[in-house]
C-alpha cells in the first residue's frame, strides 16, 4: 500500500501546494487506487505522476467545499478520453447532494461518460466492505456536513510452510496458492490436507484513517484508534488556534493529540494553510512531534509506503 498526495494545501491553491486530494494505491492488493477528494486540478497534478485515472476504482469525497470538489467535473469527463483500455466503472462516495451537483454539471455541459458511475450518498457506518477491505465513514465537527474514513484491510493469509506442504505430498503448484489462501485440499489418493496445518496465523491487515477537515474531536479519535496511519488536517499551528476554531479547523497540536489519544502508529499533516512557508514547516514539525512523536508534514506529490509494519517517506528517499 501505498500514500501519494496530489494535493496538500487549504482553501486555496498556491506557488507550494495545490486544493485537496490524496491517492491511496492498492495495486498490490487488488489492481487498483482510490481517491479522497478531488480538488480543483487534481487532474493536472495526476499528470506529474504514474497515476492512471482508469485505474481509479472509488474516489471517496469528505465533504462539498470547493477546495475539495472543484477538480471533479474536469476529472471524470478526460477519464473517458483516454487511451488504451475502457475505464472502469467508478464508484462515488461522498455527502448528500454530491450526487445531483454531479449528475447537473455532466448534463448542464453536454458530458458524456463512457463508463458508469456508481453513487453512494454516505452516512456513518459502514459504507463499504467485501472480503478484504471495510471502509467506515463518521460525520466530523466542521462549518458543513463532514466525514471522515477509516480504512481497514481484513487479516491476511498467514504463512504458508512449504516444507511441511511438501512432506505430506503437496505438488508445486497451484495447490499451494491454495493452502495458503485459506482453502483445504484433496490429494490424488483421497488426503486432505488442511490450510491450518500448513500455514502460520493470519497476519494483521493495514489500518489507514483519512480524515476531512474539522476541529479537534471524538469522532476523529475513534476512526484513528490504533490505526497504522492517521492523515489529519493542519490548516492552522498553536498560535493562530483561535483561528483553527472560529473556522471549524484543526492545528497542528490538535492533529497530533488525535493520533496520541487513538493509539496511532503514525501522524501525517495535511491540508496545510498557505500563511506557512517552507521555511515554516519545520516549526510546524517540532510542535506537533511534543505531542506525538511519529509525524510527518505532507507536500504535493509526497509519497509513503506502508511495509512491514514500517511507514516509509518515499519521497526522502529519493532525495
Amino acid at each position: 500500500m501505498e500514500l501519494q498526495f496530489l494535493g496538500t494545501g487549504a482553501g486555496m491553491p498556491s506557488k507550494e501546494r495545490n486544493t485537496s486530494s490524496l491517492a491511496l494505491k492498492l495495486y498490490e492488493e487488488r489492481g487498483t487506487l482510490w481517491l479522497f477528494d478531488c480538488g480543483e486540478a487534481t487532474q493536472h497534478q495526476i499528470l506529474h505522476t504514474t497515476i492512471k485515472p482508469r485505474k481509479i476504482e472509488k474516489l471517496f469525497i469528505t465533504h462539498l467545499h470547493g477546495d475539495h470538489i472543484f477538480g471533479l467535473p474536469g476529472l471524470l469527463s478526460s477519464r473517458s478520453f483516454l487511451g488504451g483500455e475502457e475505464p472502469a466503472p467508478l464508484t462515488l462516495y461522498g455527502p448528500k447532494g454530491l450526487m445531483k451537483w454531479i449528475q447537473f454539471t455532466l448534463e448542464l455541459t453536454k458530458t458524456h461518460l463512457n463508463y458508469p458511475i456508481h453513487f453512494v450518498e454516505i452516512e456513518e457506518g459502514v459504507i463499504f466492505e467485501d472480503e478484504h477491505f471495510i471502509v467506515t465513514a463518521k460525520e466530523l465537527e466542521h462549518v458543513i456536513p463532514c466525514f471522515g474514513f477509516r480504512i481497514e484491510q481484513k487479516p491476511l493469509p498467514g504463512e504458508l510452510y512449504i516444507d511441511k506442504a511438501l512432506e505430506l505430498g503437496i505438488p508445486k503448484g497451484p495447490l499451494l496458492g491454495k493452502l495458503k489462501s485459506g482453502e483445504d485440499v484433496e490429494l490424488e489418493d483421497g488426503t486432505i490436507v488442511r490450510s491450518k496445518d500448513v500455514t502460520g496465523p493470519p497476519k494483521k491487515g493495514f489500518v489507514v484513517a483519512i480524515l476531512g477537515d474539522t476541529i479537534y474531536c471524538k469522532q476523529s479519535v475513534e476512526l484513528s484508534r490504533d490505526a497504522d496511519i492517521v492523515v489529519h488536517e493542519a490548516t492552522f499551528d498553536h498560535a493562530t488556534a483561535k483561528l483553527a476554531k472560529d473556522y471549524g479547523h484543526s492545528t497542528n497540536v490538535d492533529a497530533a493529540k488525535v493520533a496520541k489519544e487513538a493509539n496511532a502508529k503514525y501522524l501525517i499533516l495535511n491540508h496545510i494553510s498557505s500563511r506557512f512557508l517552507p521555511r515554516d514547516l519545520e516549526n510546524l514539525l517540532k510542535e506537533a512531534k511534543k505531542v506525538f512523536p511519529h509525524v510527518f508534514v505532507a507536500k504535493d506529490f509526497s509519497s509513503y509506503q506502508w511495509k512491514n509494519g514500517q511507514l516509509i517517506d518515499l519521497s526522502a528517499k529519493n532525495l
